[in-house]
């Protein structure tokens, strides 16, 4: 995988900073994605390697433009997007729920994944070698909700959707699309998963979460397939976790 150059969204933190620190260790030269300077600048750090942090808004199509163009100015061509970058619900009842708040998470976890994966389409589409890989960050939610998080499961099933279109326009110029659905990965945001979440009963339970790495080891498995296979969907989640029988 040495010299393939990736971009990492959310790259600052969780998931999209344990990724983006596999990738460099793998040899990947990696455009950090994230709202926030700093902690792009200590996954860099972290990672080693030659990466790149931008501060981005990816629900702004400006700031996508701007990130695209920088990779596209330093290494000329990009192999992978890992479309990680999201917001969660804030936990409220659906019919207490703020539409800006609905609104915004439209903007980033949808829109943002709407702008980056049609910059990195455009570039895959028309570099040489041709083709690329776009990799989607459904969830769990893509599947199946947890309480009082309409926002973000709606996003997550909107985000298949996207999945599948990018896999089919993308065919004719070898640009392959995929979605990993991620379940309970221990990060700073599944922290509350070791207090206790709300179940599908109104019950607060204990859920079990799994090392992060496993992740960014998928994210390699998937991206080391030639252009011609392609994992549409996987599914990679904490074991025990109550996924297959929730609700």
């Amino acid at each position: 995988m040495t010299g393939k150059v990736a971009v990492v969204t959310g790259a600052g933190t969780g998931i999209g900073r344990s990724v983006a620190i596999t990738l460099l260790k793998a040899g990947y030269r990696v455009a950090l994605a994230g709202r926030r300077q700093e902690p792009l600048g200590e996954t860099a750090q972290i990672g080693g390697g030659e990466a790149l942090p931008i501060a981005t808004d990816v629900a702004k199509a400006a700031d996508v433009a701007k990130l695209f163009a920088a990779v596209k100015d330093k290494w000329g061509r990009v192999d992978l997007l890992f479309n990680n970058a999201g917001l969660n619900a804030p936990g409220v009842p659906f019919e207490d729920l703020p539409v800006d708040k609905w609104e915004e998470i439209v903007a980033v976890n949808l829109t943002g994944s709407f702008l980056c994966a049609q910059h990195a389409f455009r570039m895959m589409k028309d570099q040489s070698p041709r083709g690329g890989r776009i990799i989607n960050n459904g969830s769990i939610s893509a599947h199946a909700p947890r309480p009082d998080s309409a926002p973000y499961t709606a996003t997550k099933h909107a985000v298949t959707g996207l999945t599948k279109s990018l896999a089919l326009d993308g065919r004719k110029y070898d640009i392959a699309a995929g979605q990993v659905d991620i379940g309970n990965a221990a990060t700073p945001m599944t922290q509350r998963m070791q207090r206790g979440v709300k179940q599908a009963n109104g019950e607060t339970k204990v859920e079990p979460t799994m090392d992060v790495q496993n992740v960014g080891n998928a994210i390699l498995f998937m991206d080391s397939l030639t252009l011609d296979a392609n994992v549409l969907f996987m599914t990679i989640k904490a074991t025990a976790m109550p996924f297959e029988g929730r609700g």
